[in-house]
């Protein structure tokens, strides 16, 4: 049986794993986007992204993110507060041949937003089964025991 620090630390490891996240600003009509984070091993409270700032989520406020590990064994839904980062030591830090790609002219690009994102709760799912689980699950037999301890409600 999984506790709520297992399964938020595996979240963690996973979000580490394949950082890709589709993010929506809440109370908006439009799609929510693939965004690449920015992770920091001691900032477990939030993480960043590289924008435009004529991008919906540029003017920032109360978000909701989307994540599916790679493998589909855990998913989360996480609520938070995207508000821009003007640090340029934060923006530095994580720039890469990867972020320049997206701006023609650089880390000077004046239409470069990043987007700090500060973490409040998240609900998070593990799905990932015992064989005994699988074979159930293959044969129509009830899972649900199973699935006991491997979801939760954390703050982040």
């Amino acid at each position: 049986m999984s506790t709520e620090t297992d399964i938020r630390e595996r979240f963690w490891a996973d979000l580490s794993a394949s950082p890709f996240l589709m993010v929506g600003l809440q109370g908006s009509q439009k799609h929510h986007l693939p965004m690449t984070a920015q992770l920091d091993p001691s900032a477990n409270h939030c993480f960043w992204f590289y924008t435009a700032k004529d991008n919906r989520l540029a003017p920032g406020g109360p978000a909701m993110a989307q994540f599916a590990a790679k493998d589909h064994d855990l998913f989360a839904c996480i609520d938070g507060t995207l508000t821009p980062e003007t640090d340029p030591a934060i923006i530095d830090r994580y720039w890469s041949k990867q972020v320049e790609a997206w701006y023609p002219q650089g880390r000077n690009d004046p239409n470069l937003l990043m987007l700090r994102f500060d973490l409040n709760t998240a609900e998070i799912w593990r799905a990932d089964l015992s064989i005994k689980g699988v074979f159930k699950m293959m044969f129509g037999g009830d899972v649900r025991s199973e699935m006991k301890g491997k979801h939760a409600e954390v703050s982040l």
